[in-house]
């Protein structure tokens, strides 16, 4: 998020990864609260619309951009997965070595193996799932 403020005191909100979304808040606890709504309703519209959500950018790719000169840069995990769909179990064969390994990759990132396997996926498909590259 791109956070603007003209006082020290009141902000502005842009999130720039989704073209559109924009936020404000008399704080900037308070706009980094209000973003989160705004990126929640944002997704939803997107999603009603039949619309992808749009991949996430390097943070140095918004940060040379001028439009965004002078801007405060706050880094923020979204939790929109609920709107691609409910989960479903699947059951599938992996080799014992390989399996070790993966589990033990996720627990590094703090993913479980089943984020870790979806993240992978999407990104080894460019990322065809729940965003579209723009």
């Amino acid at each position: 998020m791109a956070l603007h403020t003209d006082d020290g005191v009141t902000y502005g909100v842009t999130v720039p990864d989704l073209p559109g979304c924009f936020s404000a808040g008399e704080s900037l606890d308070q706009a980094i609260e209000n973003a989160y709504e705004a990126i929640d309703a944002h997704v939803e519209l997107l999603m009603d619309d039949g619309d992808a959500v749009p991949c996430p950018r390097p943070l140095a790719e918004h940060q040379s951009n001028p439009d965004f000169a002078g801007a405060v840069w706050v880094v923020i995990d979204a939790p929109i997965e609920r709107y691609f769909g409910p989960t479903e179990k699947i059951h599938i064969r992996v080799p014992r070595r390989l399996l070790q390994r993966i589990d033990a990759h996720a627990k590094a990132r703090h993913l479980s193996r089943s984020a870790f396997l979806t993240q992978v996926a999407s990104e080894a498909m460019g990322r065809e799932g729940p965003c579209r590259n723009q």
